[in-house]
């Protein structure tokens, strides 16, 4: 896949934590009920950590009591993309940053949380910044 954002591993390495690194580009997942955002009711806009692109709005994020960030939907359908995941033996549809690649999160249907979409967009909060509205 082409991204607009475009850097060597060597690149990432040096911009990214190893935590950060681990979860942006190596599609890892941090533990549950570590992660700063997960609790967050502060009212303003997700972004990519790695390349800066606008994700999620706190107006979407909900609590789903999973142990990371849940949203209902992005800010635009075009700021995701989406890979199927069959590596643990189960269906997972990754969620990626449109702009560079960065593993974000997973997304999962028909949990019936009552949201708008049905969606749950699983989210690490490492792979996030948030700016908070003023």
């Amino acid at each position: 896949m082409s991204y607009e954002i475009q850097k060597t591993e060597a690149e990432w390495r040096a911009q990214l934590s190893p935590e950060e690194y681990h979860v942006l580009r190596e599609a890892g997942t941090e533990r549950p009920f570590v992660g700063e955002y997960t609790d967050t009711k502060t009212v303003g806009v997700y972004s990519c950590r790695a390349c800066g692109a606008e994700l999620f709005s706190s107006e979407t994020k909900f609590d789903s009591h999973c142990g990371w960030p849940s949203y209902y939907a992005p800010l635009a359908e075009d700021r995701v993309e989406y890979i199927e995941d069959t590596s643990l033996g189960m269906r997972r549809v990754d969620v990626r940053c449109a702009r560079c690649g960065g593993h974000l999160g997973h997304v999962f249907e028909g949990e019936g949380y009552g949201t708008p979409t049905d969606q749950r967009y699983c989210i690490n909060s490492i792979s996030l910044t948030l700016k908070p509205a003023e």
